[in-house]
């Protein structure tokens, strides 16, 4: 580890990016202000919105972290976190030092009915109407996430395939990958990702579109490089990823909007999907007492 890695992952990283700005090159440096001027707002955007507000790159951006000792920006954020908001908030937003299990119940329920009512207004309909379209005419539909992600894909395969599409969900990353480039076109690769920023599910989006497969995306974040990459975006936010690496309640409302895409596209061939259902609900009567 170099010197400049054990500074910022032992000691405060506003701290060393403060002592290191000086030295740096222009566009380090305006990363490194901005970093300074507000670090907490700087947790609640996306390494997209830094390098736009920093007339930088995404790619500068990451090296600047990378220089610094962390291993990209996920990391700043993650740090930056630790540094600015207290513990407690890394949990729910909403929950305070002393709440009562029973008052913690009630604030992560009322936060979690809020998030899933805000995804109705975060979603654009023209986008979720396209993706509905790709799904129901896809060859193929394969899909991926990685980390808290994974069983939503995992979820989204089994899903799909009641409904009568030839769908998919692979576990691992790498055979993610591998599948989404055997993809062809009519195929679809269904993404999820809270940040937009995991390199695994960004690997397999690029490998997708090369193999000429539309692809569409639930996320969480306006301005990520997963909706700069993907054809479709459906973003499903909530308060909590002001901060929050690993967002809990958005969770939600990505499960919510893929309930939402399922059931349109079942509608979209209700013959097709009732087929499936009934071939699915004959063999999940073999598994009830």
């Amino acid at each position: 580890m170099t010197a400049a890695s054990s500074d910022s992952t032992h000691g405060s990283v506003l701290a060393h990016i403060r002592a290191r700005v000086p030295a740096m090159t222009e566009r380090g440096r305006r990363i490194g202000q901005m970093i300074l001027d507000d670090p907490l707002n700087v947790i609640h955007l996306t390494v997209t919105d830094i390098a736009e507000r920093t007339n930088t790159s995404v790619a500068t951006v990451v090296r600047f972290c990378q220089d610094i000792g962390l291993r990209g920006f996920t990391d700043l954020k993650i740090r930056l976190a630790a540094e600015t908001i207290p513990p407690e908030r890394g949990l729910h937003e909403d929950v305070m030092a002393g709440d009562a299990p029973t008052t913690i119940l009630t604030k992560v329920l009322t936060s979690t009915a809020a998030a899933v009512t805000a995804a109705a207004d975060t979603v654009d309909p023209a986008a979720f109407a396209t993706a509905v379209a790709l799904l129901r005419d896809a060859r193929q539909l394969l899909c991926v996430g990685v980390g808290t992600s994974s069983p939503l894909a995992q979820d989204a395969g089994y899903r799909f395939r009641t409904a009568g599409l030839p769908a998919e969900a692979p576990h691992d990353a790498h055979v993610q990958h591998v599948s989404a480039r055997l993809l062809s076109p009519g195929a679809v690769c269904l993404c999820f990702s809270h940040t937009g920023q995991t390199r695994e599910t960004l690997g397999s989006v690029t490998a997708a579109r090369a193999a000429g497969a539309a692809t569409v995306a639930i996320t969480s974040f306006f301005n990520s490089p997963l909706t700069e990459l993907v054809d479709v975006a459906l973003v499903a936010g909530s308060r909590e990823t002001d901060f929050r690496v690993e967002a809990i309640t958005s969770r939600i409302a990505h499960i919510a909007v893929l309930d939402a895409l399922y059931v349109a596209v079942f509608l979209s061939n209700i013959d097709r999907a009732r087929t499936a259902q009934q071939l699915s609900a004959d063999i999940l009567t073999e598994h009830r007492i």
